[in-house]
């Protein structure tokens, strides 16, 4: 029976429910003992990578061209019809599996979201499911469709924002002002997009029997090893110590510019008045750098991300209609990872890249593990995967290890990714706090209007040293922006832990690299068959949430920042 199932997703691409079902139906109708369970989990993992290839395929059509219809209209009948069925038939699969009592060892962290999906699952929620995906598709046509008029030509707001590395003040402030208005053009169209969110997310917390969304969404994202009280008092250690070390550096760079304040359209810029680094001059150039790097730092690496390049699994370059971000997914089928970027010719964009990299090794690794349910690794650990990466790689852009870059550009690059560390964080402490505040007053913040007051008021707390005076209508467009905001509730304090395992990660490496890069790639071999503090003990680094811990990554990051300035 599943020797029948095809090998690649194209066949399956555009199938119907009943196509599925005879295979789902053999998995619920065998009886699970100690000694077939291990030919179910075999048979069940076949499908399930059928199913979730053409499922992440089917989803991020979209955003690869948001005005493509036919992809559009691929997605609203795959939720209503194959999505709600086979989530219906994977609660009776999950609950058969635990029930069974013959579930193997190996499995027993994995398990534990399986155990969570059955808590999480109402038949109720199904077409929310799908209309959530509905409303999602709408919110990313808003950025794909936003552009402006610049210098003559049509650009979107990702390819604008260049601008804002540039030396000639005057150019940021126009450029700034005119993305901001055009954001602002779309305040109402987002607003609608947001109540109707939360309309649906209140429904389904409660059809799951949740006291909120936040309830909900934490065990939905199978956060087991620590407590929202402990994502809270991260985001109070970040304003203890990362919001202070932040304006020092701003201070500083306000005093070499020459300003008297830093203005929103002043916090990228070189602070020496230096033109941008211009890392590359085509994608096709740019995918040959990144792949010398990575040889460089581990030939095995290299070859992976050669693969990546050679089988076009590589969608970088910025285009009018293209949705807003960057991520890597992966194809369970086809074992291979997919990183979708908007690269628009800057230094930034190295990070990026480098970065999404990053997952996709995590995902070549884990894949050698015998059932896709144990490579489903926790998200705060698959951060550290990319941002751990960004700090390893950085040191071979310099051509003298066979990078692209010079001695002092990559030294350049390197302060200004550190630089972006220190700013990030309390960005990610705004983020992370306001959505703790939204999903704990639902109904208050479903108007837009509340969460712009509780933005203003993080804004205040978490980057006190920008002056926005004479534009504060602009201030709430960012949380607008966001899209973990509207389409990823909860995804954040991923990033804020990662920062800090992957800068323990990096200072790891200042002392042996080769130990260092040794540990790390063993914690991404793990998948998710250990729990979270063992990953992040596994990579050489430690889960913490404490000011303690955070101040000595932040001083580390200080102190390299003074020595690349030397350089």
């Amino acid at each position: 029976m599943f020797g029948n199932l095809p090998d690649t997703y194209e066949t399956a691409l555009d199938w119907e429910w009943s196509d599925w079902q005879p295979y789902f139906e053999v998995l619920l109708e065998t009886e699970l003992t100690a000694d077939n369970v291990h030919d179910w989990l075999a048979n069940h993992d076949r499908v399930r990578r059928l199913y979730n290839e053409v499922s992440t395929r089917t989803r991020i059509a979209p955003r690869l061209d948001t005005t493509d219809e036919e992809a559009s209209t691929r997605l609203k009948k795959f939720m209503d019809g194959v999505f709600s069925e086979v989530q219906k038939v994977s609660f009776e699969l999950n609950k058969k599996l635990v029930e069974s009592g013959v579930a193997p060892d190996e499995i027993k962290i994995p398990l534990r979201n399986t155990e969570a999906d059955i808590r999480l699952y109402t038949e109720e929620n199904l077409p929310l499911m799908s209309e959530q995906s509905d409303i999602d598709v709408r919110y990313m046509k808003i950025a794909g469709a936003q552009t402006v008029e610049w210098e003559g030509e049509e650009v979107t707001l990702r390819k604008l924002s260049t601008v804002m590395l540039d030396t000639d003040r005057d150019k940021r402030q126009k450029a700034w002002e005119l993305s901001q208005e055009r954001v602002l053009e779309d305040r109402e169209t987002y607003n609608q997009v947001w109540r109707e969110f939360m309309a649906v997310r209140k429904k389904i917390y409660q059809n799951a029997g949740f006291n909120d969304y936040r309830e909900y969404a934490w065990l939905d994202r199978g956060r087991f090893d620590y407590t929202p009280e402990d994502a809270i008092a991260f985001t109070e250690a970040i304003a203890e110590v990362v919001v202070p070390a932040n304006e020092r550096l701003m201070e500083k760079e306000r005093q070499l510019l020459g300003y008297e304040t830093m203005r929103p359209w002043d916090t990228s810029v070189d602070p020496q008045g230096r033109d941008p680094i211009v890392p590359y001059d085509s994608i096709d150039t740019f995918k040959n750098q990144t792949e010398a790097i990575f040889m460089q730092l581990n030939p095995d690496l290299g070859q992976q991300f050669k693969i990546m390049k050679d089988e076009g699994l590589l969608d970088l370059e910025n285009r009018k209609g293209k949705g807003p971000g960057g991520f890597c997914t992966y194809f369970a089928l086809s074992e291979r990872p997919f990183i979708f970027m908007n690269a628009v010719g800057q230094a930034g964009d190295v990070r990026t890249l480098i970065h999404e990299a990053g997952h996709a090794f995590h995902g070549f690794a884990s894949a050698k593990l015998p059932y896709r349910m144990m490579a489903s690794y926790p998200p705060e650990f698959a951060e550290v995967a990319s941002m751990a990466m960004e700090l390893l790689a950085y040191p071979y852009l310099d051509e003298r290890k066979g990078g692209y870059l010079s001695a002092q550009d990559t030294a350049r690059f390197r302060s200004e990714r550190l630089r972006g560390v220190l700013s990030g964080l309390p960005y990610y402490a705004m983020v992370i706090a306001v959505q703790h505040w939204i999903y704990t007053h639902h109904d208050e913040a479903t108007d837009p209007d509340a969460v712009d007051a509780k933005w203003l008021e993080l804004v205040a707390k978490y980057q006190p040293g920008i002056d926005w005076s004479g534009y504060e209508q602009f201030k709430t467009n960012r949380w607008r922006q966001q899209l973990h905001i509207f389409r990823y509730p909860f995804y954040y304090i991923e990033y804020a832990l990662a920062r800090l395992g992957s800068v323990q990660v990096w200072s790891n490496s200042l002392k042996d690299e080769a130990k260092a890069l040794q540990q790390y790639r063993y914690a991404l071999s793990l998948g998710g068959t250990v729990t979270l503090p063992e990953l992040y003990e596994a990579a050489g680094a430690k889960l913490a949430f404490d000011a303690d811990t955070l101040g000595d990554a932040v001083t580390l990051i200080e102190n390299t920042i003074d020595e690349l300035e030397a350089v």
